[in-house]
């Protein structure tokens, strides 16, 4: 007998990776200014934080700066600090919502690294628990993910309005 795991969700990532028309999500999604669609949780000044579309974990944000660049020391003092503050509330609202064991938070920056998106700098803060890995994920590169990626926006922003925080 033959065990399928269907995923249909990757196809959007599948058929758009790599392509370079597709644009800069970290540009594009905060300029629409339709951050619920887009998955926008928090906004600050000169920064914002979003769901990732293909995560690994429930919970697995992205910090940006909004302005475009690629380049970690291109960023000012004010970017630098307002991504710092950002990734440091999302790690706050993660550990209320969801209690993690840990955190990975880190940069991949150029393709060597994994950049996924090269030409944008952004920070992944990926909630860990004990246990979290098994052979899906080890052997077959796929995450079970408990939740929609819509029920995860409304956990966090519920808490985010309960604390009113209004970006």
């Amino acid at each position: 007998m033959s065990e399928r795991l269907w995923a249909p969700w990757r196809m959007q990532y599948v058929s758009t990776a790599g392509k370079s028309d597709a644009g800069c999500i970290f540009c594009d999604k905060p300029a629409e200014a339709l951050d619920e669609a887009n998955l926008i949780v928090l906004r600050g000044t000169h920064a914002f934080a979003m769901l990732n579309l293909f995560p690994y974990t429930s919970g697995h944000l992205m910090v940006a700066p909004y302005r475009h660049t690629g380049d970690i020391l291109s960023l000012n003092d004010e970017e630098s600090l307002d991504l710092w503050r950002l990734m440091q509330c999302c790690v706050r609202l993660l550990q209320r919502v969801y209690q993690p064991d840990g955190f990975n938070i880190g940069f991949n920056i150029g393709r060597a690294a994994g950049a996924g998106i090269e030409g944008h700098l952004h920070l992944h803060i990926v909630p860990r628990w004990h246990g979290d890995t098994n052979f899906m994920t080890t052997i077959g590169e796929v995450r079970v993910l408990p939740e929609t990626l819509d029920e995860t926006y409304r956990r966090l922003k519920a808490v985010l309005q309960e604390e009113g925080h209004d970006g």
